[in-house]
């Protein structure tokens, strides 16, 4: 049975979110200081190149890890350099005639005036 792909990331998420608590553990020696310092230093606007050694290996391996298991599943994990650039939608062409006139007002520019018909009063 094939799982789906959410499952499939959710279970991926969640271990590199442990091996990430696991790597910065590991970082910190064993030393409560350090751990609480290396956590309160992670913060929303946190690069990646701001983490701790440790967490960067253990992301980039959980990544790797998470890709390969997608592929194992049955998934495809397509390369950005070699997948086809995305289709633009294409706007909606109007339907009626174009112009600042419509289909009453002046005629296009270039074209001959109709004659008014007999009868009505011009203005």
């Amino acid at each position: 049975m094939v799982k789906p792909a959410a499952e499939v990331m959710r279970e991926a998420i969640v271990a590199a979110v442990i091996d990430g608590v696991s790597a910065l553990r590991t970082a910190s020696g064993g030393v409560p200081n350090t751990l609480l310092r290396d956590l309160n230093a992670i913060h929303p606007n946190t690069t990646f190149d701001d983490l701790p050694q440790a967490l960067q290996a253990s992301i980039l391996a959980s990544v790797r890890a998470a890709f390969t298991r997608l592929q194992k599943e049955g998934y495809t994990v397509l390369n950005p350099d070699l997948a086809p650039p995305p289709r633009r939608p294409q706007q909606p062409q109007p339907s009626g005639p174009r112009g600042p006139g419509g289909p009453r007002g002046a005629p296009r520019p270039g074209q001959p005036r109709r004659p008014r018909p007999q009868g009505k009063p011009s203005r």
